[in-house]
């Protein structure tokens, strides 16, 4: 068994998309997946299955959230291993915390990232890029940013999710 973790693309987020974490770890459930756990309201699930491609299983999960929800999400699925590679990669590590994020796009951009973000960012604002994530760190607070995961997922005509840097160490401690 492997553990994986999924993060779903705005639920729950300003109402939007609802879908309660306990029924969320039973649809995972009746998917046959093992050891589920949700972590805060926003989407993240942990839960072990036989060793599988991310894509089939963002698939099986996407598929069946429009059966039971009846709701479009988009997820991107990690094994448990690659985000400890994406938590142990960080090229902030002393600005670590609230200001610290991670986007997650479920493939690498067509569009160099750069165009989109140096134009837009502030003098204060940093990224790194790496294949499928952007570390992102906002000093001034995320609400604060030009660089919203809807701007970014749309400019780079990628589909994407961000999480912040504790949420990210919480998932990989599920």
């Amino acid at each position: 068994m492997k553990t994986y973790i999924t993060l779903l693309r705005a639920v729950n987020v300003s109402g939007v998309n609802k879908i309660k974490m306990k029924d969320l770890a039973e649809m995972f459930l009746g998917l046959g997946f093992q050891n589920v756990r949700t972590y805060i309201q926003s989407g993240n699930v942990s839960f072990e299955t036989k060793s599988s491609k991310t894509s089939e299983l963002d698939k099986k999960i996407e598929e069946e959230i429009q059966k039971v929800f009846k709701l479009n999400i988009s997820s991107i699925t990690l094994e448990k291993k690659s985000l400890e590679e994406v938590i142990g990669s960080n090229p902030f590590r002393k600005k670590e915390g609230k200001a610290l994020y991670v986007m997650f796009m479920k493939e690498a951009p067509k569009i160099d990232p750069k165009e989109v973000i140096d134009p837009v960012k502030d003098r204060t604002e940093e990224y790194f890029l790496s294949e499928k994530q952007i570390y992102l760190h906002f000093p001034n607070g995320y609400g604060k940013t030009k660089l919203s995961n809807p701007f970014l997922e749309k400019k780079l005509k990628v589909v994407a999710t961000t999480r912040n840097w504790n949420t990210l160490n919480a998932l990989v401690l599920l």
